[in-house]
C-alpha cells in the first residue's frame, strides 16, 4: 500500500488490501498479511520513507508483553550508516580465522539438532541453494550467499533489535510477538521483510558501530523494503505443517 495508508477505526471493520485489488473484511486482510509474509532475500533499491518505518513501528508497539514490560529497542539503519555496519561485518565475516572465534550472545538454535527440526532446516537450505544453482560442497558460493545477510539483502532499510540484558527468556517470547507485528504491519503496506538471526554472531561489531551499551543484547536483525520480483530466491515458499500435526484438542 502507499505511504498514505492508515488503519481503519474499529467502527469501519474493513481494511483495504491493494495487492489483492479489493476491499476485504478485517479478518481477511489480517489473514492475508500473515499468510503472504515470506522471508525475502533480494530487495529493490526503492526507498522506504522514514514516516513509513515510523508507522510500522507505531503499530508494532501495541504487541503484547508480560506485565507491559515492552522490552524492545529498535535501531533503524539507512544510507551510509547501514553501509558502514554492513562493511564492518563483511570484513570480519570474510576473515575465516577471526570469524570462527566469534561467540553468540544467546543460543537461538538447539545445541543438538534432532528430527524433525534438523530435517526442516536442511530442506529450506537446500531448496534455497537449489534455486540459486549452488551445489553441495560449493563453500565459496554458500559463503557469498550467506554474506548477503549482512548487506540486508540490499534492502534500503535495516533494523537491529536489542533487549536489556536484565530481562529473561520470557522477554524473548514478547520480542517474537513484536517482530511478527513489525512484519505483518509491513505487509499491510505492501512491503517485505526478512528476520535475520545471522547478525547476532557479530554483536560486538554491532555494539561498537551503533553505540549500543553493553547492558543491551542484540536479538536479531531485519531487512525491510520492496521485494525484487525478478530474483529467483524470492520464489522460495517454505512448507508448513498442517494444524492437525501440531494440535491436540481437549474437551
Amino acid at each position: 500500500m502507499s505511504s498514505s495508508y492508515t488503519p481503519p477505526t474499529r467502527s469501519t471493520g474493513r481494511l483495504h488490501v491493494q495487492a489483492l485489488g479489493t476491499t476485504l473484511q478485517s479478518s481477511e486482510a489480517v489473514d492475508w498479511a500473515i499468510v503472504s509474509r515470506r522471508s525475502i532475500r533480494a530487495f529493490m533499491p526503492t526507498q522506504v520513507p522514514r514516516e513509513e518505518v515510523h508507522a510500522i513501528l507505531d503499530v508494532a508497539r501495541h504487541a503484547a508483553s508480560g506485565m507491559n514490560t515492552q522490552p524492545w529497542r529498535v535501531h533503524v539503519l539507512t544510507g551510509s550508516a547501514k553501509e558502514r555496519l554492513s562493511s564492518a561485518i563483511a570484513t570480519a565475516d570474510n576473515d575465516g580465522e577471526a570469524s570462527t572465534e566469534l561467540t553468540e550472545p544467546y543460543h537461538y538454535y538447539p545445541l543438538e539438532w534432532v528430527s524433525p527440526y534438523v530435517d526442516r532446516r536442511r530442506k529450506v537450505g537446500w531448496d534455497l541453494y537449489g534455486l540459486l544453482g549452488i551445489a553441495k560442497g560449493d563453500k565459496a558460493r554458500m559463503h557469498a550467499q550467506h554474506g548477503r545477510n549482512y548487506r540486508f539483502f540490499d534492502a534500503p532499510v535495516g533494523l537491529i533489535f536489542t533487549v536489556d540484558r536484565v530481562m529473561q527468556a520470557g522477554s524473548l517470547m514478547d520480542y517474537g510477538m513484536f517482530l511478527q507485528s513489525v512484519m505483518v504491519a509491513a505487509r499491510a503496506r505492501g512491503l517485505d521483510t526478512c528476520p535475520q538471526v545471522a547478525f547476532t554472531k557479530f554483536h560486538q561489531i554491532i555494539h561498537a558501530e551503533l553505540g549500543i551499551p553493553d547492558t543491551h543484547m542484540v536479538v536479531c536483525g531485519m531487512s525491510l523494503g520492496h521485494a525484487d520480483p525478478a530474483r529467483i530466491e524470492n520464489t522460495l515458499v517454505t512448507e508448513r505443517e498442517s494444524v492437525e500435526s501440531f494440535t491436540t484438542y481437549h474437551e
